[in-house]
């Protein structure tokens, strides 16, 4: 062997189903290969790495986080890897929630282990990025996390009604069947991670609220998680409205995505304005998600680069 090269084996005994540290038909592997430059080898209870000494080292680190998680039942994925690989600790992205269904939440790259880690430190958390990084849906189960380890008593879910300007009298229905379609992709991120019967339970409670924007008003949130989605199309005044309803032992998480701002013209968003007023601030974090962190069809990518790097004909680009 070079100078150039190096040869390490982490120890596969214990793991068990070596298809939880592999993947299906090795693509945690090859996930790990390609991302470090390394190559693997299993034999019956060690994993062989090969490769430039640097790269070999780091590679080892990882796979030792990953032979850890394995070894606790931790079904892992290539994105696992390209994480745990691109983390400087090694280490693999800790299971935000577990669904109703089996399924691990986990940061699935490292812009969203990065939220993920905010929301689980900061007081508020700002989210701001492209459609299809998982925002709301990290969010959404971070704020279940909370409820579920009792840091908090009820989760707080806000959305600003821009299309109806938040006057929403000119609609058929009682208040809540106004105001339902603009609070569906709440809904919707509540029932993918918990099961129907227990959404349903928390709802009628009311430990778990959702709500247009302009219903925080006036209100103290004492011992909540609070989730304000959509937040670009809040205004400066309304941004501050909601900030300033976090009470006693409650927490905020705030995401949005400054590319689709729905304001009038004229009228600056209140995510924009918050993105520089609160840099620095301790308790407030702001992470920046794009491109690499979207989650979503392949393909959402290439949408999102193309509107940004033609905005439309006639239009101010935002």
């Amino acid at each position: 062997m070079s100078q150039e090269s190096a040869e390490r084996s982490v120890d596969l005994r214990d793991v068990g189903d070596h298809v939880r540290l592999f993947g299906t038909f090795d693509r945690n592997l090859t996930a790990l290969e390609a991302t470090l430059g390394v190559s693997l080898h299993a034999t019956d209870d060690r994993l062989v790495i090969a490769g430039e000494p640097a790269a070999v080292a780091r590679a080892e680190r990882t796979l030792r986080a990953l032979v850890a998680a394995a070894r606790e039942g931790a079904q892992l994925t290539p994105d696992d890897v390209v994480v745990a690989a691109g983390d400087r600790s090694g280490e693999v992205p800790r299971t935000l929630l577990r669904t109703g269904r089996g399924r691990d939440v986990r940061a699935r790259t490292p812009g969203q282990q990065r939220f993920v880690d905010a929301l689980l430190s900061a007081t508020v958390a700002f989210g701001i990025g492209p459609a299809g990084t998982g925002k709301t849906f990290l969010a959404v189960a971070a704020g279940l996390r909370a409820l579920k380890d009792r840091r908090v008593s009820r989760l707080v879910l806000a959305r600003p009604a821009v299309e109806a300007g938040e006057r929403l009298g000119f609609l058929p229905g009682d208040p809540k069947e106004k105001i339902d379609p603009y609070l569906r992709p709440l809904y919707d991120a509540l029932h993918e991670l918990l099961d129907d019967a227990v959404a349903t339970k928390f709802l009628e409670r009311g430990t778990i609220e959702v709500a247009p924007l302009a219903y925080l008003r006036g209100r103290t949130l004492a011992h909540a998680f609070v989730i304000l989605d959509e937040a670009q199309n809040a205004t400066v005044e309304q941004m501050k409205m909601v900030l300033t309803r976090l009470g006693e032992g409650s927490r905020m998480a705030i995401v949005g995505d400054i590319t689709q701002i729905d304001l009038p013209e004229g009228t600056l968003s209140g995510l924009l304005d918050a993105r520089e007023r609160f840099a620095g601030v301790p308790e407030i974090a702001v992470v920046e998600l794009g491109e690499t962190d979207i989650v979503r069809h392949p393909l959402v990518a290439a949408i999102v680069r193309a509107y940004a790097e033609r905005p439309a004909h006639g239009r101010r680009a935002r």
